[in-house]
């Protein structure tokens, strides 16, 4: 199933970021987890989803250029199969 950029996202309380020179990881305390958030713009994305009403507007906020976004969508695809964010 696609990622659907359309639905509101929010980190999984269960969830915590850690920040790393290239990014973050993540780390899911309940399925334990690790993921890498591979660039610093990944990470500002997953930080704004819970203040924006979809994933769309999220990486919107974080200026995350057009051509790029099907790629990102990619990566919080990921993070959503570990359980790192969720729907809200």
């Amino acid at each position: 199933m696609a990622f659907d950029l359309n639905r509101a996202y929010r980190l999984n309380p269960a969830a915590t970021l850690r920040p790393e020179p290239f990014g973050a990881l993540a780390y899911h305390f309940g399925n334990r987890r690790l993921s890498f958030l591979k660039t610093r713009q990944l990470v500002t994305v997953v930080r704004l989803l819970e203040s924006h009403d979809s994933a769309a507007d999220a990486l919107a906020a974080a200026d995350v250029p057009v051509p790029q976004r099907a790629r990102y969508a990619a990566a919080l695809a990921v993070l959503a199969d570990s359980e790192v964010i969720d729907a809200r």
